[in-house]
């Protein structure tokens, strides 16, 4: 304690709290619990392995063997049914090539700049682009 606090009448008592161990860096392993149950006397009949096991577990069975169907499943379902077939079918004649040429022919496999409007602009570059040669191979002055 610094000699100002030494001379402060409300500084008296300090050395007490102090000597208080810190009780958010206390490392040390607090005192166990007594176990409310004494020992079982018929463990060793009811573990397969009493030597190597320590807590029994317990499982409740509800009636039902059905495990939750994943998320994958459930879209291989829509995408095979028959809507499903006409909708995922209209996807390759929609998106997925813009995003192949773009990717793949023009090189825009990640952004170059960092930023959402330096990317929004990257992005609109690159579509635009995409547009014109569009607009060029198929024909725009014909």
């Amino acid at each position: 304690m610094c000699s100002t606090k030494k001379r402060d009448e409300r500084f008296v008592d300090q050395d007490q709290h102090n000597a208080k161990p810190d009780s958010f860096w206390d490392k040390s392993t607090p005192a166990k619990k007594e176990a409310l149950f004494g020992p079982c006397p018929v463990r060793d009949q009811c573990l397969r392995h009493p030597d190597r096991t320590a807590v029994r577990q317990v499982v409740f069975f509800n009636g039902t063997l059905h495990k939750p169907e994943s998320f994958t499943d459930k879209m291989k379902r829509r995408i095979d049914a028959p809507e499903g077939r006409i909708r995922y079918g209209r996807r390759f004649a929609t998106v997925e090539p813009v995003f192949g040429n773009l990717r793949y022919n023009k090189g825009l496999d990640r952004f170059t700049l960092r930023g959402k409007k330096k990317v929004d602009g990257q992005w609109k570059l690159f579509c635009l682009i995409h547009n014109i040669e569009k607009l060029a191979h198929h024909g725009y002055e014909q």
